[in-house]
Protein backbone atom coordinates (compact mmCIF):
# COMPACT_ATOMS: atom_id res chain seq x y z
CA UNK A 1 0.00 0.00 0.00
CA UNK A 2 3.19 2.45 1.01
CA UNK A 3 4.68 1.46 -2.62
CA UNK A 4 1.46 2.56 -4.43
CA UNK A 5 1.07 5.49 -2.67
CA UNK A 6 4.17 6.48 -3.40
CA UNK A 7 4.08 5.59 -6.87
CA UNK A 8 0.84 7.74 -6.96
CA UNK A 9 2.61 10.89 -5.62
CA UNK A 10 5.77 10.27 -7.95
CA UNK A 11 3.20 10.31 -11.22
CA UNK A 12 1.64 13.75 -9.93
CA UNK A 13 2.44 17.09 -12.02
CA UNK A 14 2.82 19.15 -8.42
CA UNK A 15 4.35 21.52 -10.19
CA UNK A 16 1.16 22.23 -12.08
CA UNK A 17 -1.26 21.63 -9.02
CA UNK A 18 1.17 24.31 -7.39
CA UNK A 19 0.95 26.64 -9.59
CA UNK A 20 -2.81 26.16 -10.14
CA UNK A 21 -3.45 26.62 -6.03
CA UNK A 22 -0.97 29.70 -6.34
CA UNK A 23 -3.33 30.89 -8.60
CA UNK A 24 -6.63 30.28 -6.51
CA UNK A 25 -5.26 32.02 -3.91
CA UNK A 26 -4.01 35.04 -6.12
CA UNK A 27 -8.07 35.21 -6.96
CA UNK A 28 -8.68 34.55 -3.40
CA UNK A 29 -6.57 37.59 -2.38
CA UNK A 30 -8.33 39.92 -5.25
CA UNK A 31 -11.93 39.16 -4.85
CA UNK A 32 -12.11 39.76 -1.11
CA UNK A 33 -10.83 43.05 -1.61
CA UNK A 34 -13.23 43.40 -4.47
CA UNK A 35 -15.88 43.10 -2.36
CA UNK A 36 -15.23 43.40 1.46
CA UNK A 37 -16.94 46.52 1.49
CA UNK A 38 -20.42 44.38 0.47
CA UNK A 39 -19.41 41.77 3.46
CA UNK A 40 -18.57 44.25 5.83
CA UNK A 41 -21.81 46.17 5.46
CA UNK A 42 -23.56 42.49 5.97
CA UNK A 43 -22.06 42.23 8.85
CA UNK A 44 -19.85 39.20 7.25
CA UNK A 45 -16.25 38.67 7.14
CA UNK A 46 -16.21 36.75 3.48
CA UNK A 47 -18.92 38.29 1.26
CA UNK A 48 -21.15 36.00 -0.84
CA UNK A 49 -18.91 35.77 -4.24
CA UNK A 50 -15.53 35.04 -2.20
CA UNK A 51 -17.29 31.79 -0.41
CA UNK A 52 -18.93 30.89 -3.20
CA UNK A 53 -15.54 30.98 -5.05
CA UNK A 54 -13.58 29.11 -2.29
CA UNK A 55 -15.99 26.32 -1.91
CA UNK A 56 -16.16 25.52 -5.82
CA UNK A 57 -12.53 25.92 -6.30
CA UNK A 58 -12.27 23.21 -3.54
CA UNK A 59 -15.06 20.98 -4.61
CA UNK A 60 -12.95 21.68 -8.10
CA UNK A 61 -9.67 20.63 -6.82
CA UNK A 62 -11.26 17.62 -5.23
CA UNK A 63 -12.51 16.29 -8.39
CA UNK A 64 -9.03 17.27 -10.33
CA UNK A 65 -7.25 14.74 -8.14
CA UNK A 66 -9.63 12.20 -8.74
CA UNK A 67 -9.84 12.42 -11.76
CA UNK A 68 -5.90 12.66 -12.11
CA UNK A 69 -6.36 8.76 -11.31
CA UNK A 70 -8.60 7.16 -14.17
CA UNK A 71 -7.01 7.12 -17.52
CA UNK A 72 -7.90 9.69 -19.43
CA UNK A 73 -8.66 7.63 -22.55
CA UNK A 74 -10.89 6.04 -20.89
CA UNK A 75 -12.96 8.69 -19.86
CA UNK A 76 -12.60 9.71 -23.79
CA UNK A 77 -14.69 6.37 -24.47
CA UNK A 78 -17.75 7.67 -22.15
CA UNK A 79 -17.92 10.82 -25.02
CA UNK A 80 -21.37 9.99 -25.93
CA UNK A 81 -22.36 11.19 -21.79
CA UNK A 82 -20.24 13.88 -21.79
CA UNK A 83 -21.60 15.24 -24.78
CA UNK A 84 -25.39 13.96 -23.66
CA UNK A 85 -24.71 15.93 -20.64
CA UNK A 86 -23.13 19.08 -21.34
CA UNK A 87 -26.26 19.40 -25.05
CA UNK A 88 -28.74 19.21 -22.36
CA UNK A 89 -27.58 21.74 -19.93
CA UNK A 90 -27.26 24.44 -23.04
CA UNK A 91 -30.76 23.55 -23.98
CA UNK A 92 -31.95 23.54 -20.31
CA UNK A 93 -30.85 27.55 -20.96
CA UNK A 94 -33.87 28.09 -23.41
CA UNK A 95 -35.95 27.03 -20.89
CA UNK A 96 -34.81 27.74 -17.44
CA UNK A 97 -31.86 30.07 -17.86
CA UNK A 98 -31.93 33.37 -16.52
CA UNK A 99 -30.45 36.79 -17.14
CA UNK A 100 -29.01 39.78 -15.59
CA UNK A 101 -31.02 42.89 -15.49
CA UNK A 102 -29.37 44.74 -18.14
CA UNK A 103 -28.99 42.06 -20.25
CA UNK A 104 -32.17 39.97 -20.20
CA UNK A 105 -31.02 37.95 -23.79
CA UNK A 106 -28.84 36.76 -22.12
CA UNK A 107 -29.75 33.60 -20.64
CA UNK A 108 -26.86 32.12 -19.35
CA UNK A 109 -27.14 30.68 -16.05
CA UNK A 110 -29.50 27.95 -14.29
CA UNK A 111 -30.53 28.33 -11.29
CA UNK A 112 -29.90 25.35 -8.66
CA UNK A 113 -31.15 24.36 -5.25
CA UNK A 114 -28.24 25.53 -3.37
CA UNK A 115 -29.13 29.06 -3.89
CA UNK A 116 -26.27 29.66 -6.51
CA UNK A 117 -26.42 29.57 -10.46
CA UNK A 118 -24.53 27.69 -12.96
CA UNK A 119 -23.34 28.41 -16.10
CA UNK A 120 -23.45 25.20 -18.71
CA UNK A 121 -21.48 26.85 -20.65
CA UNK A 122 -17.98 26.34 -18.40
CA UNK A 123 -18.85 22.88 -18.03
CA UNK A 124 -19.05 22.02 -21.93
CA UNK A 125 -15.76 23.81 -22.71
CA UNK A 126 -14.46 20.50 -20.71
CA UNK A 127 -16.82 17.93 -22.40
CA UNK A 128 -15.37 19.64 -25.36
CA UNK A 129 -11.89 18.91 -24.80
CA UNK A 130 -13.36 15.31 -24.19
CA UNK A 131 -15.22 14.46 -27.45
CA UNK A 132 -13.08 16.85 -29.55
CA UNK A 133 -9.76 14.81 -28.87
CA UNK A 134 -11.30 11.65 -28.81
CA UNK A 135 -12.84 12.93 -32.87
CA UNK A 136 -9.62 13.84 -33.82
CA UNK A 137 -7.95 10.57 -32.57
CA UNK A 138 -10.70 8.36 -34.66
CA UNK A 139 -9.51 10.46 -37.94
CA UNK A 140 -6.40 11.33 -37.14
CA UNK A 141 -5.09 9.24 -40.01
CA UNK A 142 -7.35 10.95 -42.83
CA UNK A 143 -7.87 14.17 -41.15
CA UNK A 144 -7.18 16.55 -43.96
CA UNK A 145 -10.04 15.17 -46.04
CA UNK A 146 -12.51 17.35 -47.14
CA UNK A 147 -15.70 15.42 -45.02
CA UNK A 148 -13.88 15.19 -42.26
CA UNK A 149 -12.57 18.54 -41.77
CA UNK A 150 -16.16 19.40 -42.52
CA UNK A 151 -17.35 17.21 -39.68
CA UNK A 152 -14.91 18.04 -37.34
CA UNK A 153 -15.94 21.61 -38.01
CA UNK A 154 -19.85 21.03 -37.41
CA UNK A 155 -18.62 19.14 -34.05
CA UNK A 156 -17.56 22.52 -32.82
CA UNK A 157 -20.44 24.86 -34.42
CA UNK A 158 -23.02 22.96 -32.43
CA UNK A 159 -22.05 24.16 -28.65
CA UNK A 160 -20.80 27.62 -30.63
CA UNK A 161 -23.90 27.99 -32.18
CA UNK A 162 -26.09 26.81 -28.69
CA UNK A 163 -23.90 29.45 -26.96
CA UNK A 164 -24.66 32.07 -29.59
CA UNK A 165 -28.06 31.52 -29.27
CA UNK A 166 -28.03 32.24 -25.39
CA UNK A 167 -25.93 35.57 -25.85
CA UNK A 168 -22.83 33.99 -24.49
CA UNK A 169 -20.75 35.72 -26.92
CA UNK A 170 -17.36 35.52 -24.93
CA UNK A 171 -18.07 31.99 -24.26
CA UNK A 172 -18.56 31.67 -28.00
CA UNK A 173 -14.95 33.07 -28.65
CA UNK A 174 -13.29 30.99 -26.78
CA UNK A 175 -14.23 27.81 -27.94
CA UNK A 176 -13.29 28.87 -31.36
CA UNK A 177 -10.05 29.44 -29.99
CA UNK A 178 -9.83 26.01 -28.35
CA UNK A 179 -11.45 24.63 -32.01
CA UNK A 180 -9.21 26.67 -33.97
CA UNK A 181 -5.99 25.72 -31.54
CA UNK A 182 -6.32 21.97 -30.99
CA UNK A 183 -7.19 21.43 -34.81
CA UNK A 184 -3.84 23.26 -35.63
CA UNK A 185 -1.95 21.38 -33.38
CA UNK A 186 -3.49 18.02 -34.68
CA UNK A 187 -1.79 18.99 -38.07
CA UNK A 188 -4.72 20.58 -40.01
CA UNK A 189 -3.33 21.82 -43.36
CA UNK A 190 -2.69 25.43 -43.79
CA UNK A 191 -5.11 25.65 -46.88
CA UNK A 192 -8.37 25.03 -44.33
CA UNK A 193 -7.25 28.17 -42.27
CA UNK A 194 -7.21 30.04 -44.92
CA UNK A 195 -10.11 29.06 -46.76
CA UNK A 196 -12.04 29.79 -43.31
CA UNK A 197 -10.00 33.07 -42.97
CA UNK A 198 -11.87 34.33 -46.21
CA UNK A 199 -15.00 32.85 -45.21
CA UNK A 200 -15.18 34.73 -41.84
CA UNK A 201 -13.47 37.93 -43.61
CA UNK A 202 -16.41 37.76 -46.44
CA UNK A 203 -18.88 36.75 -43.70
CA UNK A 204 -18.05 39.93 -41.67
CA UNK A 205 -21.07 42.09 -42.99
CA UNK A 206 -24.06 39.49 -42.12
CA UNK A 207 -22.38 38.96 -38.52
CA UNK A 208 -22.45 42.64 -38.22
CA UNK A 209 -25.91 42.77 -39.07
CA UNK A 210 -27.62 39.54 -38.67
CA UNK A 211 -25.98 38.26 -35.77
CA UNK A 212 -24.82 40.59 -33.29
CA UNK A 213 -26.81 42.34 -30.63
CA UNK A 214 -26.88 46.46 -30.71
CA UNK A 215 -25.38 46.40 -27.49
CA UNK A 216 -22.43 44.23 -28.95
CA UNK A 217 -22.14 46.21 -31.67
CA UNK A 218 -22.04 49.69 -29.30
CA UNK A 219 -19.51 47.80 -26.89
CA UNK A 220 -17.06 47.43 -30.23
CA UNK A 221 -17.79 50.51 -32.04
CA UNK A 222 -16.89 52.24 -28.57
CA UNK A 223 -13.32 50.92 -28.69
CA UNK A 224 -12.54 51.17 -32.00
CA UNK A 225 -14.54 53.91 -33.71
CA UNK A 226 -16.22 55.68 -30.92
CA UNK A 227 -17.40 58.71 -33.23
CA UNK A 228 -20.58 56.54 -34.62
CA UNK A 229 -21.84 56.83 -31.35
CA UNK A 230 -23.97 59.14 -29.46
CA UNK A 231 -21.68 60.89 -26.74
CA UNK A 232 -24.81 59.41 -24.09
CA UNK A 233 -24.24 55.88 -25.77
CA UNK A 234 -20.52 56.09 -25.96
CA UNK A 235 -20.14 57.19 -22.49
CA UNK A 236 -22.83 54.39 -20.96
CA UNK A 237 -20.89 51.47 -23.00
CA UNK A 238 -16.78 52.55 -22.02
CA UNK A 239 -17.86 53.66 -18.29
CA UNK A 240 -16.82 50.37 -16.95
CA UNK A 241 -13.77 50.06 -18.96
CA UNK A 242 -12.69 53.56 -18.65
CA UNK A 243 -12.77 53.09 -14.75
CA UNK A 244 -10.72 50.18 -15.40
CA UNK A 245 -8.02 51.64 -16.67
CA UNK A 246 -8.23 54.74 -14.51
CA UNK A 247 -7.52 52.27 -11.50
CA UNK A 248 -5.03 50.15 -13.25
CA UNK A 249 -3.04 53.51 -14.12
CA UNK A 250 -3.32 54.85 -10.63
CA UNK A 251 -1.53 51.46 -9.16
CA UNK A 252 1.87 52.77 -11.28
CA UNK A 253 4.84 50.22 -10.44
CA UNK A 254 3.37 48.56 -6.91
CA UNK A 255 0.11 49.81 -6.23
CA UNK A 256 -1.58 51.21 -3.61
CA UNK A 257 -1.32 48.18 -1.42
CA UNK A 258 -4.08 45.49 -0.95
CA UNK A 259 -7.59 46.76 0.20
CA UNK A 260 -6.35 50.32 0.01
CA UNK A 261 -7.01 51.08 -3.69
CA UNK A 262 -9.07 53.88 -4.36
CA UNK A 263 -11.46 52.67 -7.05
CA UNK A 264 -11.66 49.23 -5.96
CA UNK A 265 -12.49 50.48 -2.19
CA UNK A 266 -14.76 53.11 -3.69
CA UNK A 267 -18.79 53.29 -3.28
CA UNK A 268 -19.40 53.95 -6.71
CA UNK A 269 -16.42 51.43 -7.63
CA UNK A 270 -15.98 49.54 -10.69
CA UNK A 271 -18.73 47.45 -12.42
CA UNK A 272 -18.18 44.00 -11.71
CA UNK A 273 -14.59 43.62 -10.15
CA UNK A 274 -14.61 41.13 -8.75
CA UNK A 275 -15.09 38.98 -11.84
CA UNK A 276 -14.82 40.95 -15.57
CA UNK A 277 -13.16 43.32 -14.57
CA UNK A 278 -10.53 41.58 -11.64
CA UNK A 279 -7.47 42.43 -13.62
CA UNK A 280 -7.99 46.20 -12.87
CA UNK A 281 -7.96 45.47 -8.63
CA UNK A 282 -4.77 43.75 -9.45
CA UNK A 283 -3.64 47.00 -11.53
CA UNK A 284 -4.46 49.31 -9.16
CA UNK A 285 -3.67 47.44 -5.49
CA UNK A 286 -0.70 45.90 -6.61
CA UNK A 287 0.70 47.70 -9.87
CA UNK A 288 2.12 46.33 -12.68
CA UNK A 289 4.54 44.01 -10.50
CA UNK A 290 1.28 42.23 -9.42
CA UNK A 291 0.37 42.34 -12.64
CA UNK A 292 3.19 40.77 -14.20
CA UNK A 293 3.24 38.00 -10.90
CA UNK A 294 -0.30 37.51 -12.09
CA UNK A 295 1.07 36.68 -15.78
CA UNK A 296 3.99 34.58 -14.72
CA UNK A 297 1.77 32.55 -12.83
CA UNK A 298 -0.67 31.94 -15.94
CA UNK A 299 2.32 31.61 -18.17
CA UNK A 300 3.85 28.99 -15.79
CA UNK A 301 0.80 26.92 -16.02
CA UNK A 302 0.76 27.03 -19.31
CA UNK A 303 4.12 26.03 -20.03
CA UNK A 304 3.58 22.85 -17.83
CA UNK A 305 0.35 22.42 -19.86
CA UNK A 306 2.51 22.23 -22.80
CA UNK A 307 5.08 20.31 -21.42
CA UNK A 308 2.76 17.25 -20.77
CA UNK A 309 1.01 17.82 -24.08
CA UNK A 310 4.80 16.67 -25.82
CA UNK A 311 5.57 13.90 -23.85
CA UNK A 312 1.46 12.37 -24.55
CA UNK A 313 2.10 9.15 -26.68
CA UNK A 314 -1.24 9.54 -28.55
CA UNK A 315 -3.10 12.86 -30.62
CA UNK A 316 -6.28 12.71 -27.96
CA UNK A 317 -3.76 13.43 -24.84
CA UNK A 318 -2.02 16.22 -26.60
CA UNK A 319 -5.00 17.78 -27.73
CA UNK A 320 -6.69 17.54 -24.21
CA UNK A 321 -3.80 20.02 -22.95
CA UNK A 322 -3.43 21.70 -25.74
CA UNK A 323 -6.68 22.80 -25.70
CA UNK A 324 -6.80 23.65 -22.12
CA UNK A 325 -4.28 25.90 -23.22
CA UNK A 326 -6.17 27.51 -25.55
CA UNK A 327 -8.66 27.49 -23.62
CA UNK A 328 -6.96 29.81 -20.40
CA UNK A 329 -4.69 31.52 -22.46
CA UNK A 330 -7.90 33.03 -25.00
CA UNK A 331 -9.58 33.78 -21.55
CA UNK A 332 -6.54 35.75 -20.11
CA UNK A 333 -5.80 37.80 -23.10
CA UNK A 334 -9.56 38.56 -23.53
CA UNK A 335 -10.49 39.48 -19.96
CA UNK A 336 -7.05 41.61 -19.82
CA UNK A 337 -7.91 43.27 -22.88
CA UNK A 338 -11.35 44.73 -22.16
CA UNK A 339 -9.46 45.32 -18.96
CA UNK A 340 -6.81 47.73 -20.91
CA UNK A 341 -9.66 49.39 -23.40
CA UNK A 342 -7.84 47.19 -26.11
CA UNK A 343 -10.57 44.49 -26.53
CA UNK A 344 -14.05 45.03 -26.35
CA UNK A 345 -16.11 44.25 -23.37
CA UNK A 346 -17.75 40.95 -23.69
CA UNK A 347 -18.09 39.37 -20.23
CA UNK A 348 -15.71 36.77 -19.49
CA UNK A 349 -13.94 35.68 -16.74
CA UNK A 350 -9.81 35.17 -15.76
CA UNK A 351 -9.20 31.88 -15.17
CA UNK A 352 -8.11 31.38 -11.69
CA UNK A 353 -8.63 34.93 -10.55
CA UNK A 354 -12.37 35.84 -11.18
CA UNK A 355 -15.14 35.28 -8.90
CA UNK A 356 -17.62 32.84 -10.27
CA UNK A 357 -18.61 29.13 -8.93
CA UNK A 358 -18.81 27.24 -12.43
CA UNK A 359 -15.72 28.99 -13.83
CA UNK A 360 -13.60 28.00 -10.42
CA UNK A 361 -14.74 24.94 -10.41
CA UNK A 362 -14.63 23.71 -14.20
CA UNK A 363 -10.86 24.97 -14.69
CA UNK A 364 -10.42 22.23 -12.25
CA UNK A 365 -11.83 20.00 -13.94
CA UNK A 366 -9.79 20.36 -17.31
CA UNK A 367 -6.40 20.33 -15.04
CA UNK A 368 -7.55 16.86 -13.84
CA UNK A 369 -7.45 15.82 -17.53
CA UNK A 370 -4.17 17.21 -17.96
CA UNK A 371 -2.90 15.79 -14.87
CA UNK A 372 -4.36 12.51 -16.05
CA UNK A 373 -2.46 12.75 -19.47
CA UNK A 374 0.61 13.55 -17.31
CA UNK A 375 -0.02 10.24 -15.04
CA UNK A 376 -0.66 7.88 -17.78
CA UNK A 377 2.17 8.43 -20.35
CA UNK A 378 4.29 6.86 -17.22
CA UNK A 379 5.83 3.78 -18.16
CA UNK A 380 4.29 1.09 -16.11
CA UNK A 381 1.75 -1.73 -15.89
CA UNK A 382 -1.88 -0.99 -15.33
CA UNK A 383 -4.89 -2.38 -13.58
CA UNK A 384 -7.89 -2.58 -15.42
CA UNK A 385 -11.41 -1.92 -13.12
CA UNK A 386 -14.87 -3.62 -13.91
CA UNK A 387 -16.53 -0.45 -14.32
CA UNK A 388 -16.81 0.94 -17.97
CA UNK A 389 -13.32 -0.83 -18.31
CA UNK A 390 -11.76 2.33 -16.46
CA UNK A 391 -8.03 2.24 -16.24
CA UNK A 392 -6.33 3.50 -12.41
CA UNK A 393 -2.66 3.55 -11.75
CA UNK A 394 -2.32 1.33 -8.74
CA UNK A 395 -0.63 -1.79 -9.53
CA UNK A 396 -1.91 -4.98 -7.90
Amino acid sequence: MNDRLKNSFKETDFLLLFGCLAASVYGFLMVHSATRNDALESGLPLSRELIVMIVSAAIGILFCIIISFFDYNSIERMWFFVAAVCLLLILALFVWGEAPEDRPNAKCWLPTPFGVYFQPSELAKVGFLITFSNHVERVRRDMNKPLNVLLLTLHALVPIGLIILTDDLGSAIVFGFMFTGMMFMAGLKIRYFVAAFGAIAAAVPVLWTKFLSNFHRQRILAIYYPEALSETVYKARIYQQQRAVNAIGAGGLFGDGLFKGTYTQSEAGIPVNESDMVFSVVGEELGLVGGILLLAILAFICLRIIKTAKCAYNVSGSLICYGTVFMISSQAVMNIGMCLKLLPCIGITLPFISAGGSANLCIYLAIGLVLSVYRFNKNKSLDSMSIYDIRTQFER
